[in-house]
């Protein structure tokens, strides 16, 4: 038994079961294995780190002089620091809050879905996860609920704090549910103390319910970190990712969406951009359950300097999903002779009747793009700028608040100083 887990969920007045549940997954942890991301080495980045505790009040709180009118949920560490909730969403039974929050709003809801998209025996850094997660979210829409704004989640590590940025974000649609849900994991403050961090959001949507989810990255050169999505689709279900990693440390990400439902549907689009000496490594899978089920994954990125970037696009059909459809692309432009990139397209097939194909490039910015472009009056930088910002541009467009494109827009920009 780690005491200190213990304490942790004594203090905070956990229930038994999640009491039990960590010290269930700490202990699984010595027999299980790293997660499998192919032509990455991480095992000794640390991130099975199960240090526990609560973060300090920071200086480096963002301020509030403007509020959108959309639901927003703000975090700093493992510190809880603005709640907005609209009312009409709450008479419906919309709930958004931390994760401690939840257990005592709709502890039933948690207990039942917590764990359903991931399970901690799944390996090591899952049951790291449970076991030592300090904060969090849930995001509970009921069913046949539709909401016609965004729901906007901020988790800002906090770069001058030495714990490790651990947390569980819990997202359950109910059925014929509706919703645009945006988040970002971003650092803070000035300092520059080494952490790690392990996130795993889990999205749960129940039969019939539509999740559209963005989401910015923007962890520090400081931060080591393990991002896992995970989508767990029941019948006619979707989910459509939409997600930038433009992370400045070493990061492994892990999105997956599990199509258990017969005619569930999920599309992937991400993108990453990898510079300096830093290693990002992208794991992307759609597993087809269910009958008629359709996964795409779009994976775009760019390298600069020495950076390393790494796409796994997994599609797999099990057996018994006839009529399934399993599509995936990756491409990287490399903008630095010295750059390192792989992009592995990976197709498991187990059913007849089914359809699946892939597609994988790695190389510079077309020289015809550009002679087209410059053609036209534009000069070198503002039409090599032009060319990235659209091979980019599939996650960007999606983002569903328009403040935040721009952002992710100037981000980018910033990022390739072009």
């Amino acid at each position: 038994m780690n005491e200190k887990i213990k304490n942790f969920s004594l203090m905070h007045a956990e229930p038994n079961w999640l009491s039990e549940l960590r010290q269930t997954a700490f202990e699984a942890m010595t027999g299980l294995e790293m997660p499998n991301i192919e032509r990455v080495k991480f095992n000794r980045w640390g991130l099975d780190n199960t240090e526990i505790g609560d973060s300090e009040p920071s200086g480096n709180v963002p301020s509030f002089t403007e509020l959108p009118n959309h639901p927003l949920l703000v975090q700093v560490g493992s510190q809880n620091v603005m709640e907005q909730m609209r009312p009409d969403l709450a008479e419906k039974g919309v709930v958004f809050t931390d994760f401690a929050s939840a257990m005592e709003e709709i502890p039933e809801i948690v207990e039942t879905y917590f764990g359903k998209a991931v399970s901690y025996t799944e390996d090591r850094l899952a049951a790291s996860n449970v076991a030592s997660f300090n904060s969090g979210a849930v995001l509970y829409i009921p069913d046949n609920v539709e909401i016609d704004v965004p729901v906007e989640a901020k988790f800002y590590q906090d770069s001058e704090s030495d714990l490790p940025f651990n947390k569980h974000i819990l997202i359950v649609a109910g059925r014929n549910s509706k919703l645009d849900y945006l988040e970002r994991l971003e650092s803070i403050g000035d300092g520059n103390v080494k952490v790690t961090g392990n996130l795993s959001i889990e999205v749960i949507a129940l039969e019939g319910a539509q999740v559209k989810f963005a989401a910015i990255d923007r962890l520090g050169e400081h931060v080591t970190a393990y991002i896992s999505r995970r989508g767990h689709l029941a019948n006619n279900a979707t989910i459509d990712w939409s997600i930038g990693t433009m992370n400045d440390g070493n990061v492994i990400c892990d999105f997956d969406s599990d199509l258990k439902g017969d005619g569930s549907r999920s599309q992937i689009k991400v993108v990453g951009l990898s510079m300096g000496k830093q290693i990002q490594g992208i794991d992307t899978r759609v597993t087809n359950f269910g009958r008629n089920s359709v996964g795409h994954i779009l994976q775009h990125g760019v390298i600069l300097d020495r950076g390393t970037l790494t796409f796994n696009g997994i599609g797999q059909i099990m057996r018994g999903a006839k009529g399934a459809d399993a599509q995936q692309e990756s491409r990287v432009l490399m903008l630095s002779d010295r750059a390192r990139s792989d992009a592995n397209p990976i197709l498991l097939i187990e059913e007849n009747d089914v359809t699946a194909g892939h597609a994988a490039s790695i190389g510079q910015v077309d020289p015809e793009d550009m002679y087209y472009l410059m053609s036209r009056g534009l000069d070198e930088t503002t039409a090599k700028r032009l060319v990235i910002r659209g091979f980019l541009g599939a996650v960007v467009t999606e983002i569903p608040i328009k403040a935040v494109r721009d952002e992710f827009i100037s981000i980018i920009e910033r990022k390739l100083a072009i």
